[in-house]
């Protein structure tokens, strides 16, 4: 069974990376999407590294992995929304594209992580 400080974990660390990225994107988004894209973008973003935090303390693998799978879907959840502001021309087209580049990279490495830890590896 995996035993970490989720704190050390470099998936959580790019996560956090992510919300941090986000919630500056955010920042200059049109304010009528204050209580749509603003606020769903900043939900979903602290729900990835808020799973990997929780899932790391749980007694089994498969229960880790669970949280790691809802990392993952958050991401995609994430990347959903970073589209629909790509498509809408909203916010700086500089960060826009590093998010959606950090998205995708945490995106392969929790698939991964979530392999590794199905498969028992540390």
């Amino acid at each position: 069974m995996f035993k970490h400080n989720f704190k050390n974990l470099k998936i959580w660390q790019r996560a956090m990376d992510l919300t941090d990225l986000t919630y500056d994107y955010c920042k200059g988004l049109p304010g009528e999407e204050r209580y749509n894209l603003i606020d769903q973008l900043n939900r979903c973003s602290c729900s990835i590294p808020s799973n990997i935090a929780e899932g790391s303390g749980k007694r089994t693998n498969a229960h880790f992995a669970e949280f790691l799978t809802t990392s993952l879907t958050s991401s995609f959840e994430v990347e959903t929304q970073l589209l629909i502001c790509e498509r809408r021309a909203y916010g700086s087209e500089k960060k826009l594209k590093e998010c959606l580049e950090l998205v995708a990279e945490i995106q392969k490495m929790i698939f991964s992580f979530r392999e590794r830890v199905l498969n028992g590896g540390e």
